[in-house]
């Protein structure tokens, strides 16, 4: 990272500001306000680069040219169809029982733009769902922890009683790949 700059963080998500905090001591946070809506025809992986790049272009626009702007989207991907944030509890219901038993994949997109330029990587990992039961949907759901998650279910709480198993980076899983996001800052690796 240059020596001036400052690093900005494109995100309302907690989980994110969590996990960037192992890779920068000090850096602003600026949820940024654009359209989610995926386009016609989208698959999944486009679309999350896609969000991770205007998230960070929007922000960017409204910062100090000194800034590095990170943005980053993460969406759940069964055969094909994105699984964003649920818009209530049914919407979340129908969406674990979807995943119920099945392998999806966790798509997340970060971006970096700064005055050197713009960077965008995508990171994929699977998780599969164990096979749940309607009581086990219901008892997650009342823990509210589906909400404003990605394919309703969060990983790193309650709904690690939901996952069978995983493949792939965890903090992808969680919403922002360390490893991926510290090259695009140009950082070392996270141990």
């Amino acid at each position: 990272m240059e020596s001036e700059s400052f690093v900005v963080l494109a995100s309302r998500s907690p989980r994110r500001v969590e996990l960037l905090k192992q890779l920068v001591a000090d850096f602003t946070v600026l949820p940024a306000d654009i359209d989610e809506t995926p386009h016609t025809n989208e698959d999944p992986i486009s679309y999350v680069k896609r969000l991770a790049l205007e998230k960070a272009r929007a922000v960017y626009m409204v910062s100090d040219s000194h800034a590095i702007v990170i943005g980053a989207d993460t969406t759940v991907d069964l055969d094909g169809h994105i699984f964003g944030q649920p818009v209530d509890d049914d919407d979340a219901r129908e969406m674990l029982r979807r995943l119920s038993g099945a392998t999806h994949q966790v798509h997340t997109g970060v971006a970096v733009v700064s005055a050197s330029g713009e960077a965008v990587e995508v990171v994929s990992s699977s998780v599969t769902f164990l096979d749940l039961r309607p009581e086990m949907i219901e008892w997650y759901i009342g823990t509210g922890e589906s909400a404003g998650k990605a394919g309703s279910y969060a990983i790193q709480g309650h709904g690690s009683a939901l996952v069978a198993s995983s493949a792939g980076s965890m903090t992808n899983i969680i919403g922002l790949p360390l490893e991926e996001t510290a090259q695009l800052l140009g950082l070392p690796a996270p141990k």
